[in-house]
Order: C-alpha cells, then structure tokens, then sequence
C-alpha cells in the first residue's frame, strides 16, 4: 500500500506472477524454432526442386540434339552473350560443335529451350522452311522498348513491313538515291573528319549512317535534328538486347525511355508531314513516310499516326545501326592492310578523276566498284554485323536426325560459316579474292541472312558502304591508335575503344 514497487522476490510468490513476469523459455521453445528453420529449408528446397526439375523436363524428349540445358531461367546465356563481350563469339559455337560432334546442339537462351543450327545445311534448312516449319521470334523484351501501338507482336509488323518495303529498297528505286548519299558523305566528311589530326571512328560512322536514314526515310536532314535523335537511338540500341530488367538507370529501362522519347518526335513529324502533303509542299514519293502516310490496307484504311511512327522507329534503327559497325571495320582493315588500301584507293581514284567538278556519284559509278564491294564483303565475313538470328519451331519437325519440339527457338550463327575452314579456307586470313567470280558457296556467307527473310535493306547498306568507302579514301590515309585494339560483340561488333585513327589527308 506504500506505492513502491515490489520486490522481485515479493512478485515471484505472488499470486499475480503469471501476469506480471515475462514467462520462462520451455524447453518446447528452442525445437519449434528449429522445426519453422526445418520447414523452411524444406521449401527452399523442393521449390528448387521443382524448378530444376521442370526446367530439365521442358529439355527432356525423345531424340533431342546433344547439349545442356544450363541453369533455371539463365541457361547458357551468359556464356553465350560472354564470348561476345570477349571478342570470339564464334567461340560458343565451335566449342559445342567439338564436344558434341554436332552440327545442331540443344541449349536454353534468354530463358528459352533453343536449339542452335550450325553450317551452311542449317542454314539453308532455316531459311527455306520460313513459314512453314520456322518463323521470326524476338525475345520479349524487344516488344518492350518497341510497342506496336496496334497491341499487336512485332512479328505482325514485321511482316507487314516486308510488304511495304521492296519498292523503296529495291536497286532501281534506290538509284535516285545515290546523289544524296553522296551529298551527306560529302558534308559528313567536312564536318567530322576533314582539319583533324586525330578521330574516333565509330561514333562518326554511326552519324553518318544515322543521318542518311533520317534523310532517305523522313527527309529530316538538318545536322542538329539529326543529333537531337541520335544519342536516344544509341541507348536503345545497346538496351535492346540486354538483360530486361526495368529499373532505374538499368540498359533496358533507358531503352524503353528512349524509345518513348523518339515516338513523341517522330509524332510531331508525322503531324507535319500530313500537313505538307495536303498543301502541296511534300511529295507521295519523297521517302517511306510519305508512302505510309498515304498507303492504305485491303479495307481502303490509312495506318493511325503511332503505328506509322512504330514502324519507322524500327527501321531508323535497322537502317543504320549494322552499317556502321561495317563501315567501321572497313576503316580497320584498311589501316591494318596498306596493299588492300591500295587498290581500293586506286579503283576509287578512277573513278574521281572520271567526274567533272562538283559532279555526285551515280550508279554507273557505283558498279565500277567491285574490289571495294569485295573487301566489304570480306570484312563483313570476317565481323558480321548480325551475327544470327532467332527463329521459333512452328511445329515439331527433324532435322540432322534429330527432333525439334515445337515452341522450342532456333538460333542460326552466321559465325558457324564465316569462321568455318570447312567453307571458307584460313578462315583468319583477310582475302577479297573469295567474292571473285561466283564466289563463296550458297549459305555460307550470310552476313544479311537469306531466304525470305533476307534482309531487305541489303541494296541500301550496299550504296552507303561504298560511297562511305569513296569519300573516306580519296581524302585520307590512316593508322590506327591502338595497334591491338580489343573487339567486343554487344551486340553487334565494334571496338573496344571506338577506333581512334591518326589521319593523313592525300596532298592536293
């Protein structure tokens, strides 16, 4: 009653202890925690379980190819993507090809059961059996950074696109091109290279590519309009085929950004160009978005303004992005072989000199360029700018023996020729020689795909290489910087460093 507390001693005996005290730790207490650990380990490991176990299943069957599934979800892809990062891609390729004694081997990609073809037979069974036993798959996350606005896959405009393409890019409408081209190279030069000691090469290629396609597709020519696209296109470019995960500051969420961020621009050119087409001041035949703006499908319908913009978002990126990794290993090769340079440079000079004053290239001129044509070709045997492509089983089918299920991925490798004794000999040794004549067997060189699905701006890349080639080598001779520069494939190859080159422009 003193309103003090109570002893402890005092609370024990009371009758209120069981109330008032912490109660003591039985003996009961330890063995539940233990058995809540045992339970959760017990989880952990069936759920594991379960995962390795279906993920083994989805690559168990009769009569599979040879190989490994790899891990849950990862599979081989890190493997696969660091061969890459290292500068041998064909690594993968070889390296399986060897252990299993097989030209088709089974593997799990992006997370996806994949079998890989390899060798020209693959090759050629792929690419004549496109859309009827394989189609053209990309991962999901490409529909991610491009979102057709029709809620449909970019498989469905892809082919649309096939449809729409071959009369912009086919030789005899790509002619009038040629002038342009010329123009743009001359004033990329002037602006980029000429008054320079020293360059970086990559970049500067990839304007110049960049800012063709933007004049030839849009007719958006204005160096500064240009460079507002250009480092968005960049990140998408290097977020395409990264890992897909969407967090801040992650390849892949700077490449959905990008991507908005080229749709909104693209958007108020559409809306102009409608407007100059109504008033006269642009032409149906100017470029591919006039043409889209005025195409209509079998109900008489004009595409809505985002698809339109979807679809040249697509091929500003595929009118670009390849060619200037190609043109950039020309500039390699070159520096690397001053008696290849030489006879570039001397069937380049023929055809300068054969031009009055201020006169463009034309396609007469264009065709006079065989050997340059040829050491294109074999710089991109040597580093393809695509290097492959994925296709999904449509049905079950064999091939090699050996059963595709269907819904399984097929990933060609131009690699798995390009790089191959058995179709080309000393296949490290730099020599045009082997586009002489009829040149290498069909399916063995591949650099732009084949069969249906062949690359339809194959003509177009042909004319910006070599007017790249012509403008570059009648100003310049190079060395490189860095004599043993690292190549890196991420996708597409490039160097390490971009190919810093010390220039020497030829004396007037």
């Amino acid at each position: 009653n003193t309103g003090l507390p109570l002893p402890i001693k005092s609370l024990k005996n009371s009758p209120f202890a069981t109330h008032l005290l912490p109660p003591k730790l039985t003996t009961m207490e330890p063995n539940f925690y233990l058995s809540l650990l045992l339970l959760f380990v017990s989880f952990v490991s069936i759920s594991l379980f379960v995962v390795f176990y279906k993920h083994r299943s989805s690559f168990s069957g009769p009569n599979l190819p040879p190989g490994d599934a790899g891990l849950p979800y990862v599979g081989e892809s890190l493997q696969f993507l660091s061969t890459g990062w290292k500068g041998h891609p064909e690594k993968f390729i070889f390296d399986r090809i060897s252990k299993y004694s097989s030209h088709v081997f089974k593997t799990s990609l992006l997370g996806e059961p994949a079998a890989v073809f390899c060798g020209a037979a693959g090759n050629r069974f792929l690419f004549s059996n496109e859309n009827k036993l394989v189609q053209a798959w990309w991962p999901n996350s490409v529909n991610k950074v491009f979102p057709s606005s029709l809620q449909t896959s970019s498989k469905e405009e892809a082919k649309k696109m096939r449809k729409m393409l071959p009369q912009f890019l086919k030789p005899e409408a790509l002619q009038r091109y040629i002038g342009i081209m010329d123009t743009i190279a001359q004033r990329h030069f002037d602006m980029g290279w000429e008054n320079k000691d020293e360059v970086v090469v990559f970049p500067l290629a990839k304007r110049y590519t960049f800012w063709l396609a933007c004049r030839l597709f849009i007719s958006v020519e204005d160096p500064n309009h240009v460079a507002r696209f250009a480092d968005p296109f960049n990140l998408i470019a290097s977020g395409i085929i990264s890992i897909p995960i969407d967090l801040p500051g992650t390849p892949f969420n700077r490449a959905i950004k990008a991507s908005n961020f080229i749709r909104k621009e693209l958007g108020a050119i559409i809306k102009q160009r409608k407007i100059d087409l109504a008033e006269g001041k642009a032409t149906p035949t100017q470029d591919i978005l006039s043409h889209m703006l005025l195409a209509t499908d079998e109900d008489g319908k004009h595409m809505n303004e985002l698809d339109i913009a979807d679809k040249i978002l697509g091929l500003l990126i595929g009118g670009h992005d390849t060619a200037s990794a190609a043109c950039t290993f020309i500039v390699k090769y070159l520096a690397e072989l001053p008696h290849i340079y030489n006879e570039v440079y001397k069937e380049q000079m023929e055809i300068a000199k054969s031009k009055a004053p201020g006169e463009l290239l034309n396609w007469d001129d264009i065709q006079k360029m065989k050997y340059s044509w040829n050491v294109a070709c074999e710089v991109m045997r040597l580093a393809p700018p695509l290097q492959g492509a994925f296709r999904e089983a449509m049905t079950d089918f064999i091939f090699n023996g050996f059963s595709i299920p269907k819904g399984w991925k097929i990933y060609w490798s131009a690699n798995s020729t390009h790089k191959s004794a058995d179709y080309f000999p000393q296949p490290e040794k730099f020599d045009p020689t082997r586009f002489e004549g009829s040149g290498p067997a069909p399916y063995t060189f591949v650099p732009f795909g084949g069969g249906p699905r062949m690359c339809p701006g194959k003509e177009y890349a042909r004319l910006e290489i070599l007017v790249f080639m012509h403008n570059l080598v009648k100003r310049f001779r190079w060395e490189k910087l860095i004599p043993d520069e690292k190549i890196v494939v991420d996708p597409m190859p490039m160097p390490a460093k971009g190919l810093p080159v010390r220039l020497h422009p030829h004396k007037a």
